[in-house]
């Protein structure tokens, strides 16, 4: 169940999802932003994520990539590696 006002839903409500869950550091490494960064867009609904029963932000792999290939220029996936 999610928190109330947050798109956000507990990591317990989706434990047979496959793939890997992400911190925001780690999203935001990729992304070569701040992890902060990664928390907006989290909050603002871009981005979905799980909080762990602690309250902490997790993401699915499968859903940052997918906003990774969003991101990317058209008619050049080589420049995703170089997103900002």
């Amino acid at each position: 169940m999610g928190v109330p006002g947050n798109c956000s839903s507990r990591v317990e409500d989706h434990v047979r999802a496959p793939g890997k869950l992400l911190t925001p550091g780690e999203v935001a490494e990729i992304f070569r932003v701040d992890p902060k960064t990664v928390t907006r867009w989290a909050s603002s609904g871009r981005l979905p994520s799980l909080l762990t029963p602690g309250g902490h932000r997790r993401f699915w792999e499968s859903d940052v990539l997918r906003l990774l290939k969003g991101m990317a220029p058209k008619g050049n996936p080589a420049s995703v590696q170089n997103l900002p």
